[in-house]
Protein backbone atom coordinates (compact mmCIF):
# COMPACT_ATOMS: atom_id res chain seq x y z
CA UNK A 1 0.00 0.00 0.00
CA UNK A 2 1.34 3.45 -0.92
CA UNK A 3 2.18 6.04 1.73
CA UNK A 4 -0.55 8.40 0.54
CA UNK A 5 -3.21 5.70 0.55
CA UNK A 6 -2.23 4.79 4.09
CA UNK A 7 -2.97 8.38 5.10
CA UNK A 8 -5.97 9.05 2.86
CA UNK A 9 -8.63 6.49 2.09
CA UNK A 10 -9.64 7.98 -1.25
CA UNK A 11 -7.92 8.91 -4.52
CA UNK A 12 -6.93 12.56 -4.67
CA UNK A 13 -7.95 13.64 -8.18
CA UNK A 14 -9.82 16.58 -6.64
CA UNK A 15 -6.65 17.79 -4.93
CA UNK A 16 -6.50 20.56 -7.48
CA UNK A 17 -7.52 24.12 -8.22
CA UNK A 18 -10.82 24.66 -9.99
CA UNK A 19 -9.18 26.33 -12.97
CA UNK A 20 -7.38 23.10 -13.84
CA UNK A 21 -10.76 21.47 -14.36
CA UNK A 22 -12.25 24.40 -16.26
CA UNK A 23 -9.23 24.37 -18.59
CA UNK A 24 -9.57 20.60 -18.91
CA UNK A 25 -13.17 21.00 -20.08
CA UNK A 26 -11.95 23.65 -22.51
CA UNK A 27 -9.33 21.27 -23.97
CA UNK A 28 -11.94 18.51 -24.19
CA UNK A 29 -14.64 20.64 -25.80
CA UNK A 30 -12.21 22.09 -28.37
CA UNK A 31 -11.07 18.60 -29.35
CA UNK A 32 -7.54 19.15 -28.02
CA UNK A 33 -7.60 16.92 -24.95
CA UNK A 34 -5.22 14.39 -26.55
CA UNK A 35 -2.74 16.93 -27.89
CA UNK A 36 0.73 16.04 -26.57
CA UNK A 37 2.40 18.61 -24.33
CA UNK A 38 5.35 18.94 -21.98
CA UNK A 39 5.32 20.81 -18.68
CA UNK A 40 8.20 21.52 -16.28
CA UNK A 41 8.05 21.96 -12.51
CA UNK A 42 10.81 24.27 -11.23
CA UNK A 43 11.48 27.14 -8.82
CA UNK A 44 13.08 30.53 -9.33
CA UNK A 45 15.04 31.24 -6.13
CA UNK A 46 16.78 29.09 -3.54
CA UNK A 47 14.96 29.31 -0.20
CA UNK A 48 16.36 30.94 2.96
CA UNK A 49 18.69 33.13 0.85
CA UNK A 50 20.76 29.97 0.53
CA UNK A 51 22.96 28.51 -2.15
CA UNK A 52 21.14 25.23 -2.82
CA UNK A 53 17.85 23.32 -2.58
CA UNK A 54 17.12 19.66 -1.84
CA UNK A 55 14.54 18.00 -4.10
CA UNK A 56 11.93 16.01 -2.18
CA UNK A 57 8.39 14.68 -2.45
CA UNK A 58 8.78 12.41 -5.48
CA UNK A 59 7.57 9.30 -3.63
CA UNK A 60 4.32 11.14 -2.89
CA UNK A 61 4.06 12.07 -6.57
CA UNK A 62 4.48 8.45 -7.64
CA UNK A 63 1.85 7.32 -5.13
CA UNK A 64 -0.47 10.02 -6.44
CA UNK A 65 0.02 8.74 -10.00
CA UNK A 66 -0.69 5.17 -8.96
CA UNK A 67 -4.08 5.92 -7.46
CA UNK A 68 -5.22 8.80 -9.68
CA UNK A 69 -8.86 8.52 -10.72
CA UNK A 70 -12.12 10.41 -10.43
CA UNK A 71 -14.48 8.45 -8.21
CA UNK A 72 -18.26 8.45 -8.59
CA UNK A 73 -18.39 10.69 -5.54
CA UNK A 74 -15.93 13.10 -7.16
CA UNK A 75 -18.00 13.28 -10.33
CA UNK A 76 -21.21 13.81 -8.35
CA UNK A 77 -19.58 16.71 -6.53
CA UNK A 78 -18.40 18.31 -9.76
CA UNK A 79 -21.86 17.83 -11.29
CA UNK A 80 -23.29 19.98 -8.52
CA UNK A 81 -21.06 22.99 -9.23
CA UNK A 82 -22.78 25.90 -10.96
CA UNK A 83 -21.66 28.70 -13.22
CA UNK A 84 -22.63 32.35 -12.83
CA UNK A 85 -25.92 31.71 -14.62
CA UNK A 86 -26.93 28.94 -12.23
CA UNK A 87 -26.44 26.26 -14.88
CA UNK A 88 -24.05 23.33 -14.29
CA UNK A 89 -20.41 24.36 -14.58
CA UNK A 90 -19.38 21.09 -16.22
CA UNK A 91 -21.21 19.17 -18.91
CA UNK A 92 -22.39 15.60 -18.34
CA UNK A 93 -20.31 14.44 -21.29
CA UNK A 94 -17.13 15.98 -19.88
CA UNK A 95 -17.77 14.47 -16.47
CA UNK A 96 -18.27 11.08 -18.11
CA UNK A 97 -14.87 11.57 -19.76
CA UNK A 98 -13.31 12.27 -16.36
CA UNK A 99 -14.89 9.17 -14.85
CA UNK A 100 -13.17 7.03 -17.50
CA UNK A 101 -9.87 8.87 -17.41
CA UNK A 102 -6.66 6.85 -16.92
CA UNK A 103 -3.33 8.62 -16.78
CA UNK A 104 -1.08 7.99 -19.78
CA UNK A 105 1.57 10.59 -18.99
CA UNK A 106 5.34 10.18 -18.83
CA UNK A 107 7.15 11.60 -15.84
CA UNK A 108 10.86 12.29 -15.52
CA UNK A 109 12.27 13.66 -12.28
CA UNK A 110 15.42 14.20 -10.27
CA UNK A 111 15.70 11.55 -7.53
CA UNK A 112 14.77 12.68 -4.03
CA UNK A 113 17.72 14.04 -2.14
CA UNK A 114 19.30 15.59 -5.23
CA UNK A 115 20.82 19.04 -4.84
CA UNK A 116 19.09 21.35 -7.33
CA UNK A 117 19.13 25.02 -8.28
CA UNK A 118 16.80 27.72 -9.63
CA UNK A 119 15.33 27.32 -13.14
CA UNK A 120 16.19 23.59 -13.30
CA UNK A 121 13.21 21.27 -13.83
CA UNK A 122 12.69 18.98 -10.85
CA UNK A 123 9.84 17.18 -12.63
CA UNK A 124 8.97 16.98 -16.32
CA UNK A 125 5.54 15.75 -17.40
CA UNK A 126 4.74 14.71 -20.98
CA UNK A 127 1.38 13.49 -22.23
CA UNK A 128 -2.10 14.54 -23.30
CA UNK A 129 -2.44 18.22 -22.41
CA UNK A 130 -5.69 17.70 -20.48
CA UNK A 131 -4.00 15.16 -18.22
CA UNK A 132 -0.82 17.21 -17.79
CA UNK A 133 -2.94 20.18 -16.77
CA UNK A 134 -4.87 18.21 -14.16
CA UNK A 135 -1.60 17.19 -12.49
CA UNK A 136 -0.24 20.70 -11.96
CA UNK A 137 -1.61 21.69 -8.57
CA UNK A 138 -1.08 18.35 -6.86
CA UNK A 139 2.50 18.01 -8.09
CA UNK A 140 3.35 21.50 -6.89
CA UNK A 141 1.74 20.79 -3.53
CA UNK A 142 3.63 17.53 -3.09
CA UNK A 143 7.05 18.76 -4.26
CA UNK A 144 7.20 22.39 -3.08
CA UNK A 145 6.67 21.84 0.63
CA UNK A 146 8.81 18.77 1.09
CA UNK A 147 11.67 20.30 -0.91
CA UNK A 148 11.45 23.38 1.30
CA UNK A 149 11.56 21.37 4.55
CA UNK A 150 14.29 19.01 3.33
CA UNK A 151 16.41 22.05 2.47
CA UNK A 152 15.80 23.62 5.88
CA UNK A 153 16.68 20.34 7.55
CA UNK A 154 19.91 20.05 5.57
CA UNK A 155 20.90 23.56 6.63
CA UNK A 156 20.13 22.91 10.30
CA UNK A 157 21.96 19.58 10.27
CA UNK A 158 24.98 21.20 8.62
CA UNK A 159 25.06 23.76 11.45
CA UNK A 160 24.88 20.96 14.02
CA UNK A 161 27.79 19.12 12.40
CA UNK A 162 28.21 15.62 13.77
CA UNK A 163 25.58 16.22 16.48
CA UNK A 164 22.21 14.54 15.87
CA UNK A 165 19.19 16.75 15.20
CA UNK A 166 15.76 15.57 16.35
CA UNK A 167 12.65 16.89 14.62
CA UNK A 168 10.14 17.96 17.30
CA UNK A 169 7.68 19.97 15.19
CA UNK A 170 4.38 18.07 14.98
CA UNK A 171 2.50 20.28 17.43
CA UNK A 172 3.42 23.41 15.48
CA UNK A 173 3.05 21.99 11.96
CA UNK A 174 0.35 23.13 9.55
CA UNK A 175 -2.13 20.35 10.20
CA UNK A 176 -1.86 16.59 9.98
CA UNK A 177 -0.69 16.69 6.36
CA UNK A 178 2.01 19.24 7.12
CA UNK A 179 3.16 17.35 10.19
CA UNK A 180 3.62 14.06 8.37
CA UNK A 181 5.22 15.54 5.26
CA UNK A 182 7.52 17.68 7.41
CA UNK A 183 8.71 14.72 9.46
CA UNK A 184 9.47 12.76 6.31
CA UNK A 185 11.27 15.64 4.59
CA UNK A 186 13.20 16.58 7.73
CA UNK A 187 14.51 13.03 8.06
CA UNK A 188 15.41 12.98 4.37
CA UNK A 189 17.28 16.27 4.84
CA UNK A 190 19.41 14.86 7.65
CA UNK A 191 17.50 14.76 10.94
CA UNK A 192 18.26 11.66 12.99
CA UNK A 193 14.77 11.04 14.39
CA UNK A 194 11.31 12.52 14.92
CA UNK A 195 8.91 12.85 17.83
CA UNK A 196 6.04 12.13 15.39
CA UNK A 197 4.98 8.55 16.09
CA UNK A 198 2.66 8.24 13.10
CA UNK A 199 5.47 9.40 10.80
CA UNK A 200 7.68 6.81 12.47
CA UNK A 201 5.18 4.12 11.58
CA UNK A 202 4.46 5.27 8.01
CA UNK A 203 8.02 6.09 6.99
CA UNK A 204 10.14 3.90 9.31
CA UNK A 205 11.78 6.94 10.88
CA UNK A 206 13.38 6.48 14.34
CA UNK A 207 11.19 8.08 17.03
CA UNK A 208 12.51 9.88 20.10
CA UNK A 209 10.91 11.65 23.03
CA UNK A 210 11.15 12.35 26.75
CA UNK A 211 8.61 14.04 29.03
CA UNK A 212 7.04 17.48 29.32
CA UNK A 213 6.97 20.12 32.06
CA UNK A 214 3.49 18.90 32.98
CA UNK A 215 5.00 15.63 34.24
CA UNK A 216 7.20 17.50 36.68
CA UNK A 217 4.43 19.91 37.66
CA UNK A 218 2.06 17.04 38.47
CA UNK A 219 4.29 16.04 41.43
CA UNK A 220 4.95 17.86 44.69
CA UNK A 221 8.63 18.24 43.84
CA UNK A 222 10.95 17.81 40.87
CA UNK A 223 13.08 15.06 42.40
CA UNK A 224 10.04 12.87 42.96
CA UNK A 225 8.96 13.45 39.36
CA UNK A 226 12.34 12.31 38.05
CA UNK A 227 12.38 9.28 40.33
CA UNK A 228 8.92 8.16 39.22
CA UNK A 229 9.81 8.66 35.56
CA UNK A 230 12.97 6.62 36.02
CA UNK A 231 10.93 3.87 37.63
CA UNK A 232 8.44 3.88 34.75
CA UNK A 233 10.95 4.32 31.89
CA UNK A 234 14.40 3.26 33.11
CA UNK A 235 15.70 2.81 29.55
CA UNK A 236 14.53 6.21 28.26
CA UNK A 237 15.58 8.73 30.89
CA UNK A 238 16.16 12.16 29.40
CA UNK A 239 15.04 14.56 32.11
CA UNK A 240 13.63 18.00 31.31
CA UNK A 241 15.39 20.10 33.94
CA UNK A 242 14.14 23.68 33.49
CA UNK A 243 10.66 23.56 35.06
CA UNK A 244 11.71 25.62 38.10
CA UNK A 245 15.46 26.22 38.33
CA UNK A 246 17.61 24.68 35.63
CA UNK A 247 20.81 23.96 37.54
CA UNK A 248 18.87 22.64 40.55
CA UNK A 249 17.05 20.47 38.02
CA UNK A 250 20.39 19.16 36.78
CA UNK A 251 21.38 18.29 40.36
CA UNK A 252 18.11 16.40 40.85
CA UNK A 253 18.64 14.56 37.58
CA UNK A 254 22.14 13.60 38.74
CA UNK A 255 20.74 12.05 41.92
CA UNK A 256 18.34 9.94 39.91
CA UNK A 257 21.01 9.14 37.34
CA UNK A 258 23.32 7.72 39.99
CA UNK A 259 20.47 5.58 41.36
CA UNK A 260 19.75 4.34 37.84
CA UNK A 261 23.37 3.29 37.45
CA UNK A 262 23.19 1.20 40.61
CA UNK A 263 20.13 -0.57 39.22
CA UNK A 264 21.92 -1.43 35.99
CA UNK A 265 20.61 1.42 33.81
CA UNK A 266 22.10 4.68 32.62
CA UNK A 267 20.58 8.13 32.37
CA UNK A 268 20.55 9.04 28.68
CA UNK A 269 20.49 12.81 28.97
CA UNK A 270 19.04 16.04 30.27
CA UNK A 271 17.07 18.54 28.20
CA UNK A 272 17.34 22.32 28.33
CA UNK A 273 14.31 24.13 26.92
CA UNK A 274 14.73 27.73 28.05
CA UNK A 275 17.18 30.31 29.28
CA UNK A 276 20.76 30.97 28.22
CA UNK A 277 21.47 27.67 26.54
CA UNK A 278 25.19 28.33 26.12
CA UNK A 279 25.79 29.19 29.79
CA UNK A 280 23.43 26.55 31.17
CA UNK A 281 24.86 23.77 29.00
CA UNK A 282 28.42 24.61 30.08
CA UNK A 283 27.47 24.64 33.77
CA UNK A 284 25.36 21.49 33.42
CA UNK A 285 28.25 19.69 31.74
CA UNK A 286 30.51 20.57 34.67
CA UNK A 287 27.98 19.18 37.17
CA UNK A 288 27.43 15.99 35.20
CA UNK A 289 31.14 15.34 34.70
CA UNK A 290 31.93 16.00 38.36
CA UNK A 291 29.30 13.38 39.27
CA UNK A 292 30.91 10.83 36.95
CA UNK A 293 28.01 11.00 34.44
CA UNK A 294 30.21 11.84 31.50
CA UNK A 295 28.11 9.76 29.13
CA UNK A 296 24.97 11.81 29.75
CA UNK A 297 24.11 13.94 26.73
CA UNK A 298 22.82 17.48 26.95
CA UNK A 299 19.81 17.96 24.66
CA UNK A 300 18.65 21.46 23.79
CA UNK A 301 15.40 22.77 22.32
CA UNK A 302 13.61 26.17 22.34
CA UNK A 303 12.98 27.66 18.87
CA UNK A 304 16.30 26.59 17.41
CA UNK A 305 17.38 27.01 13.81
CA UNK A 306 20.67 26.95 11.91
CA UNK A 307 21.58 30.48 12.94
CA UNK A 308 21.03 29.91 16.66
CA UNK A 309 22.84 26.55 16.57
CA UNK A 310 25.82 28.16 14.85
CA UNK A 311 25.88 30.92 17.49
CA UNK A 312 25.62 28.48 20.39
CA UNK A 313 28.49 26.42 19.05
CA UNK A 314 30.59 29.57 18.67
CA UNK A 315 29.86 30.35 22.35
CA UNK A 316 31.22 26.99 23.43
CA UNK A 317 27.87 25.39 24.28
CA UNK A 318 28.25 21.75 25.34
CA UNK A 319 25.04 20.64 23.66
CA UNK A 320 25.26 17.21 22.04
CA UNK A 321 21.73 16.76 20.64
CA UNK A 322 19.50 19.42 19.11
CA UNK A 323 15.70 19.27 19.22
CA UNK A 324 14.30 21.49 16.47
CA UNK A 325 10.59 22.04 15.97
CA UNK A 326 8.75 25.16 14.94
CA UNK A 327 11.39 26.81 12.80
CA UNK A 328 12.01 23.59 10.90
CA UNK A 329 8.54 22.26 10.13
CA UNK A 330 7.08 25.69 9.36
CA UNK A 331 10.17 26.85 7.43
CA UNK A 332 9.81 29.84 9.72
CA UNK A 333 11.93 32.34 7.78
CA UNK A 334 10.47 31.40 4.37
CA UNK A 335 7.17 29.53 4.44
CA UNK A 336 6.95 28.65 0.72
CA UNK A 337 9.34 27.53 -2.01
CA UNK A 338 7.46 29.16 -4.85
CA UNK A 339 7.78 26.37 -7.39
CA UNK A 340 5.87 26.74 -10.67
CA UNK A 341 4.66 24.46 -13.48
CA UNK A 342 5.00 25.82 -17.00
CA UNK A 343 4.25 24.60 -20.50
CA UNK A 344 7.47 24.06 -22.44
CA UNK A 345 6.38 22.46 -25.73
CA UNK A 346 3.30 21.21 -27.56
CA UNK A 347 2.79 19.02 -30.62
CA UNK A 348 1.05 20.52 -33.64
CA UNK A 349 -1.30 18.70 -35.99
CA UNK A 350 1.67 17.47 -38.03
CA UNK A 351 3.21 15.82 -34.98
CA UNK A 352 6.01 18.36 -34.77
CA UNK A 353 7.00 19.86 -31.45
CA UNK A 354 6.53 23.59 -31.02
CA UNK A 355 8.46 25.19 -28.17
CA UNK A 356 6.38 27.48 -25.95
CA UNK A 357 7.55 30.50 -23.96
CA UNK A 358 5.76 32.43 -21.23
CA UNK A 359 6.86 36.06 -21.44
CA UNK A 360 7.00 38.50 -18.52
CA UNK A 361 8.18 42.02 -17.79
CA UNK A 362 10.34 40.35 -15.12
CA UNK A 363 13.20 38.33 -16.58
CA UNK A 364 13.01 35.83 -13.73
CA UNK A 365 9.40 35.00 -14.67
CA UNK A 366 10.07 34.39 -18.36
CA UNK A 367 9.99 30.63 -18.89
CA UNK A 368 12.42 28.58 -20.98
CA UNK A 369 10.93 26.85 -24.04
CA UNK A 370 11.58 23.28 -25.09
CA UNK A 371 11.72 19.79 -23.59
CA UNK A 372 14.27 20.51 -20.91
CA UNK A 373 16.92 18.33 -19.29
CA UNK A 374 19.67 19.23 -16.79
CA UNK A 375 23.25 18.06 -17.24
CA UNK A 376 25.66 18.35 -14.30
CA UNK A 377 29.39 18.59 -14.97
CA UNK A 378 32.15 17.39 -12.65
CA UNK A 379 35.89 17.75 -12.40
CA UNK A 380 38.16 15.87 -10.01
CA UNK A 381 36.98 18.03 -7.08
CA UNK A 382 33.25 17.77 -7.60
CA UNK A 383 30.35 19.50 -9.34
CA UNK A 384 31.31 22.69 -11.17
CA UNK A 385 28.28 23.72 -13.30
CA UNK A 386 24.83 22.69 -14.53
CA UNK A 387 23.57 23.06 -18.09
CA UNK A 388 19.88 23.25 -18.96
CA UNK A 389 19.42 22.01 -22.52
CA UNK A 390 16.61 21.11 -24.90
CA UNK A 391 16.13 17.44 -25.69
CA UNK A 392 14.62 18.41 -29.03
CA UNK A 393 18.30 18.74 -29.88
CA UNK A 394 19.63 15.19 -29.29
CA UNK A 395 22.80 16.46 -27.64
CA UNK A 396 23.78 19.93 -26.43
CA UNK A 397 25.27 21.70 -29.43
CA UNK A 398 27.43 24.11 -27.45
CA UNK A 399 29.80 23.75 -24.51
CA UNK A 400 28.88 27.24 -23.32
CA UNK A 401 26.26 27.87 -20.63
CA UNK A 402 24.59 31.27 -20.31
CA UNK A 403 23.12 32.60 -17.07
CA UNK A 404 19.30 32.76 -17.53
CA UNK A 405 19.12 36.18 -15.86
CA UNK A 406 22.38 37.73 -17.05
CA UNK A 407 23.47 36.76 -20.57
CA UNK A 408 26.84 38.44 -20.05
CA UNK A 409 27.73 35.71 -17.57
CA UNK A 410 28.89 32.71 -19.56
CA UNK A 411 30.98 29.65 -18.82
CA UNK A 412 32.86 27.41 -21.24
CA UNK A 413 32.81 23.76 -20.18
CA UNK A 414 35.53 21.37 -21.27
CA UNK A 415 34.40 18.35 -23.25
CA UNK A 416 36.66 16.22 -21.07
CA UNK A 417 34.49 16.78 -17.99
CA UNK A 418 32.41 13.96 -16.56
CA UNK A 419 28.70 14.70 -16.88
CA UNK A 420 25.37 13.18 -15.91
CA UNK A 421 21.77 14.09 -16.69
CA UNK A 422 19.63 14.68 -13.60
CA UNK A 423 16.11 13.93 -14.86
CA UNK A 424 15.49 10.19 -15.04
CA UNK A 425 12.45 8.17 -16.19
CA UNK A 426 9.97 7.48 -13.40
CA UNK A 427 6.61 6.91 -15.15
CA UNK A 428 5.91 5.87 -18.71
CA UNK A 429 2.35 5.96 -20.12
CA UNK A 430 1.01 6.16 -16.58
CA UNK A 431 2.96 3.12 -15.34
CA UNK A 432 5.78 3.40 -12.81
CA UNK A 433 9.04 2.18 -14.36
CA UNK A 434 11.51 3.01 -11.59
CA UNK A 435 11.87 0.97 -8.45
CA UNK A 436 11.17 2.90 -5.30
CA UNK A 437 13.96 3.86 -2.93
CA UNK A 438 14.03 3.71 0.83
CA UNK A 439 14.04 6.92 2.82
CA UNK A 440 17.51 6.12 4.24
CA UNK A 441 18.82 5.85 0.66
CA UNK A 442 17.41 9.28 -0.16
CA UNK A 443 18.82 10.64 3.09
CA UNK A 444 22.25 9.30 2.20
CA UNK A 445 22.00 10.90 -1.23
CA UNK A 446 21.58 14.34 0.37
CA UNK A 447 24.90 14.04 2.17
CA UNK A 448 26.67 12.52 -0.81
CA UNK A 449 25.35 15.23 -3.09
CA UNK A 450 26.22 18.10 -0.76
CA UNK A 451 29.78 16.81 -0.47
CA UNK A 452 30.17 17.32 -4.24
CA UNK A 453 29.76 21.09 -3.96
CA UNK A 454 32.26 23.68 -2.79
CA UNK A 455 31.80 24.88 0.79
CA UNK A 456 31.10 28.40 -0.47
CA UNK A 457 27.86 27.15 -2.03
CA UNK A 458 26.82 25.38 1.18
CA UNK A 459 27.47 28.22 3.59
CA UNK A 460 24.45 29.88 5.19
CA UNK A 461 25.41 33.54 4.83
CA UNK A 462 26.00 35.12 1.42
CA UNK A 463 26.64 31.80 -0.36
CA UNK A 464 28.45 31.67 -3.68
CA UNK A 465 26.14 31.30 -6.69
CA UNK A 466 26.64 27.90 -8.28
CA UNK A 467 26.87 28.24 -12.09
CA UNK A 468 23.62 27.18 -13.77
CA UNK A 469 22.97 28.22 -17.33
CA UNK A 470 21.16 27.56 -20.55
CA UNK A 471 23.03 25.77 -23.30
CA UNK A 472 24.06 28.52 -25.70
CA UNK A 473 21.80 27.50 -28.59
CA UNK A 474 18.83 27.23 -26.22
CA UNK A 475 19.63 30.70 -24.87
CA UNK A 476 19.78 32.12 -28.40
CA UNK A 477 16.47 30.47 -29.33
CA UNK A 478 14.82 31.80 -26.17
CA UNK A 479 16.14 35.29 -26.85
CA UNK A 480 14.84 35.19 -30.41
CA UNK A 481 11.41 34.07 -29.19
CA UNK A 482 11.30 36.90 -26.66
CA UNK A 483 12.15 39.44 -29.35
CA UNK A 484 9.59 37.94 -31.73
CA UNK A 485 6.87 38.07 -29.07
CA UNK A 486 7.67 41.67 -28.16
CA UNK A 487 8.12 42.86 -31.74
CA UNK A 488 5.87 40.69 -33.92
CA UNK A 489 5.66 43.31 -36.65
CA UNK A 490 9.01 44.83 -37.71
CA UNK A 491 8.94 48.58 -38.11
Amino acid sequence: MSKISQIYQTPLALLTDLYQLTMAQGYWKSGRSEQEAVFHLFFRKNPFQGGFTIAAGLEYVVDYFKQFRFTDCDVDFLAGLQGNDGAPLFSKEFLAHLSRLELRCDLDAVPEGTVVFPHEPLVRVKGPILQCQLLETALLNLVNYQSLIATKSARICAAAGADPVLEFGLRRAQGIDGGLAASRAAYLGGCAATSNVLAGKLFSIPVKGTHAHSWVMSFDDELAAFEEYADAMPNNCVFLVDTYDTLDGVRNAIQVGLKLRKSGHEMVGIRLDSGDLAYLSIEARKLLDEAGLTQVAIVASNDLDEGIITSLKAQGATIAVWGVGTKLVTAYDQPALGGVYKLGAIQNESGEWERKLKLSEQAIKTSTPGILQVRRFFNSKGAIADMIYDELNPQPVSDIVVDPLDPTRRRLLSRDLRAEDLLIPVVRSGKVVRDGESLPEMRERVQQQLSQFHTSIRRHTAPHQYPVGLEQELHEFKTAEILRARHPHPM
